[in-house]
């Protein structure tokens, strides 16, 4: 794993245990930042097998079949799909690289709590260990109640269940890694 330093963009990790609400806490973010005029970029990581297409598909059998990558695009989305066999964790730095195209002003990394970027911890009280808040590279804690832990004086303690000061404080963060970047 190396930091990612040399993106192009600000990568801002979201992690926490299965079951804080991190997918919820997105649903509700994602609007709120593109309304301030932030394209945003999200990678998700999943901890199981998973397939988007459907078994019975012209695109699904031609995967099946050896295509590697397979893309299918319409003029509505397009979905690449790569058979990544024997690999056991995917490629952060791969995965981003992927998003450089796009442009976007911040990609979010959902999951990959163990990767060494910036992240906005979200923490519950009873889900999972509260030393995720610890974590060196985390810049913000988001909880729904008080830290489990005494953080860092350089970490902000934001409220999960205000999403306008979540908001607030990404379009900050981004900003001054934009500012940061410039110089």
């Amino acid at each position: 794993m190396r930091t990612l330093s040399d993106s192009p963009f600000p990568v801002l990790g979201v992690a926490a245990w299965s079951g804080t609400g991190k997918t919820t806490l997105l649903t509700q973010l994602l609007p709120r930042l593109r309304a301030d005029g932030l394209v945003v970029g999200v990678i998700k990581h999943a901890h199981h097998s998973f397939d988007i297409d459907k078994p019975g598909k012209d695109s699904y059998q031609l995967r099946q079949a050896g295509a590697a990558p397979m893309l299918i695009a319409s003029r509505e989305r397009f979905a690449l799909m790569q058979e990544t066999p024997g690999q056991k964790e995917p490629d952060l730095s791969q995965l981003l690289a992927l998003m450089t195209p796009h442009q976007p002003d911040l990609v979010i990394v959902e999951g990959f709590k163990a990767w060494p970027i910036p992240k906005l911890v979200l923490y519950r009280e009873g889900i999972g260990d509260p030393a995720i808040v610890s974590d060196a590279w985390v810049q913000a804690v988001a909880t729904s109640g008080p830290a489990p832990v005494a953080l860092s004086e350089t970490v902000v303690h934001l409220n999960l269940d205000d999403i306008e000061a979540v908001a607030q404080w990404v379009i900050g963060w981004v900003n001054e890694q934009t500012r940061t970047a410039a110089f």
